[in-house]
């Protein structure tokens, strides 16, 4: 099967709109480039809205939940039925990301995308179930060519309907660190080896059973090199609902705020397919989940941050939100030498 999507994502290169950006960086009250990264991030954030004066608006992170039939396989730490009650502990309000979103007034929209359990309606849970959790990729594909445009075009209805002008990406399902080592493998040539770690916190022992169960994955879905019939191969629904909702935000010219290794997976899916969706992306940080790095060095991203996190459901991009704040207000209300009467440093003499 070849799946195609049918998304244009423009060029946003605007060399005049850079060159005034960063002069009026550089006219700030301080030695220049000495803001570091947030000067990087308020010029990208300032090409990505396609102003000098960035506003960010109304925040939302997506949560996007779903089982995967490879979890019966023994690649995870935790049983499948975690994904379900993370997704009512998100609901309830107690999950990290619940807490961080609360903190830094982001508005969080859980997606069922493919959880194998009927969930009660309620604000804050949005339908998208292609099915109760993805099939074993071990022993055909872990999605159908339809339920997996299913799930593309489900990503993009919900950006569609979403205020703002900022998509923070999270995530919910046990199995899909091993989603996410496939997809990096397949698409970056890659060793599954040096793609797999320990996911929800498997041992040493386990993560070579998953190694190994991984390697068998590829082998047998050696047909599938494109980056959606990647996607399909190996799933699951909650990454390609992310992947419709990246491309879709792209599109739609929003800022998007990565987290993790999963998210990262996403938005490598969505750039293979449309490159420019790499200029609206803004990555929060390196996670210690191993193949990150690698993800994050073929995809030229540098992360904001880089603490040690992999816990996954946003909680990184929304622990990174504030960063983004900071760089749209330095660069929008921090005073000029000449506004504020500064001299500025003389030029060193000949």
């Amino acid at each position: 099967m070849t799946l195609a999507m049918t998304v244009t994502v423009t060029d946003l290169s605007d060399a005049d709109l850079q060159r005034r950006v960063q002069h009026k960086l550089d006219q700030k009250t301080k030695p220049l480039g000495s803001l570091g990264q947030i000067e990087s991030l308020a010029l990208r954030l300032a090409c990505i809205l396609g102003t000098d004066a960035p506003q960010l608006q109304q925040p939302q992170m997506l949560v996007c939940a779903a089982d995967h039939g490879l979890a019966a396989r023994g690649v995870s730490a935790f049983p499948s039925d975690v994904t379900w009650q993370m997704v009512e502990n998100f609901l309830a309000g107690g999950a990290a990301v619940s807490v961080l979103a609360r903190q830094h007034g982001i508005d969080l929209t859980v997606l069922d995308c493919g959880v194998a359990r009927d969930l009660a309606p309620r604000p804050g849970l949005l339908d998208c179930k292609v099915a109760y959790g993805s099939a074993d990729a071990l022993a055909g594909p872990a999605m159908s060519a339809e339920q997996c445009q299913q799930a593309l075009l489900n990503g993009r209805r919900v950006v569609r309907g979403l205020p703002g002008n900022v998509l923070l990406l999270g995530e919910m399902g046990i199995g899909n660190t091993s989603c996410a080592a496939l997809l990096l493998a397949r698409l970056c040539r890659l060793d599954i080896a040096d793609c797999t770690g320990a996911g929800t916190g498997l041992d040493a022992a386990g993560v070579e059973r998953k190694i190994a169960i991984l390697r068998q994955v590829l082998e047998r879905h050696a047909w599938a090199q494109t980056p959606l019939d990647a996607l399909a191969a190996f799933g699951g629904f909650e990454i390609a609902t992310l992947v419709g909702a990246v491309l879709q935000a792209a599109a739609e010219r929003r800022v998007i705020l990565v987290d993790g290794f999963i998210t990262t997976a996403a938005v490598l899916v969505a750039a293979q397919c449309e490159p420019h969706v790499l200029q609206r992306c803004v990555f929060a940080h390196r996670s210690g989940e191993r193949g990150h790095a690698l993800m994050l060095s073929a995809l030229q991203a540098t992360p904001l941050l880089d603490l040690g996190l992999r816990l996954g459901e946003g909680s990184g991009a929304a622990l990174a939100w504030p960063l983004l704040r900071s760089a749209e207000v330095i660069l929008n209300q921090m005073a000029s030498f000449e506004a504020a009467g500064v001299s500025q440093s003389e030029p060193a003499p000949v």
